[in-house]
């Protein structure tokens, strides 16, 4: 069947009408997001430094978006539970993820990975950075890192960390520190920092490393002597406690979060999720919040922050293959 030309011309009209109709819907839906609750999926359970950041920023955005940002705790291997549920979820934006640095450590440590973090997730922005503090018993004689390393050398094995589990921050860090100062200790992994922490202070294990905010009330409380922070610069937090980059130069272990949504979410919509983040990290009374836990806001474009990814994942491959950790 054929039209005749100003049959054929109408039929053409009235399917770019509807094409530009449409259009016109989407964008309209787009510019008036959110327009329900957006779910922001937490990797870890309730009650860590990730759940606890994410619920702080989580409340400054849904009163400036006008719509709540609900948290949704999703543990499980590591944190591929909840990240594989953002990266396997619609990507209209209201779906959203909390996203740790398993993102970058993740690849390397698991044998298969259920998602891809690049390919599968589309980055918002980066959120902020909370160094690990390094903890000792306080049977251990050592006050600063220059003695911990003199004494594991006279030791060579016989200091035990504790860890949150293999391949997590807590393990990787300790296996840095093993590698920088040419130093042998014992691994002893736990199901989480809590256990971990119990251990330490009943002298079942001698030394482990942290984030700060869940730590740093047992140094303050006397029960752990803290040695040393993992980033490149002391903590505002804690400023009499030295980097251990000032003992061992270049040491770096800063854990880091940021936001990601499903890949192929609009990026109209990535862009406002971008710039209400920076709006909330950017207040000043949020910033002192942040500080008197010892976290460091860390803003980014989304541009930025896939960049980040990048680098941080081909740098922490290189640590998973040192410390030798592997998950199947």
């Amino acid at each position: 069947m054929t039209f005749s030309s100003p049959l054929r011309r109408r039929a053409l009209l009235i399917a770019a009408a509807a094409t530009l109709t449409g259009a016109g819907i989407a964008h309209a839906s787009t510019a008036a997001y959110p327009t329900k609750p957006i779910r922001l999926v937490v990797p870890f359970a309730t009650g860590g430094t990730t759940s606890i950041l994410a619920r702080l920023l989580a409340d400054r955005m849904g009163q400036s978006l006008g719509q709540p940002v609900v948290v949704d705790n999703r543990p499980g291997a590591g944190g591929n539970v909840g990240m594989e549920v953002v990266a396997k979820s619609e990507p209209d934006g209201y779906t959203l993820l909390m996203g740790p640095i398993g993102l970058a450590i993740n690849p390397a440590l698991y044998a298969k990975m259920p998602f891809d973090p690049i390919k599968d997730l589309t980055p918002i922005g980066r959120y902020a950075g909370v160094p690990n503090l390094l903890v000792v018993h306080p049977s251990v004689p050592a006050a600063n890192v220059k003695e911990l390393v003199a004494y594991a050398k006279a030791h060579p094995g016989k200091l035990n960390y504790a860890s949150n589990g293999n391949g997590t921050s807590s393990h990787l860090a300790a296996e840095m520190l093993k590698s920088a100062a040419g130093v042998e200790l014992t691994h002893v992994p736990y199901k989480g920092g809590g256990p971990a922490m119990q251990d330490l202070i009943g002298g079942q294990v001698q030394m482990l490393f942290d984030q700060m905010p869940a730590v740093l009330p047992q140094v303050e409380s006397g029960r752990v002597r803290a040695l040393g922070v993992s980033s490149m610069q002391r903590s505002a937090a804690a400023k009499e406690i030295p980097a251990i980059s000032e003992t061992l130069p270049g040491f770096d272990m800063t854990v880091w979060f940021g936001f990601l949504a499903p890949a192929g979410t609009p990026k109209d919509i990535v862009n406002k999720l971008n710039g209400e983040m920076r709006k909330a990290i950017d207040a000043p009374d949020f910033q002192a919040q942040l500080a008197k836990m010892g976290v460091t806001p860390m803003p980014s474009s989304p541009e930025e922050f896939r960049s980040f990814i990048a680098s941080e994942t081909q740098r922490w491959a290189q640590v998973v293959k040192t410390s030798g950790a592997k998950i199947d």
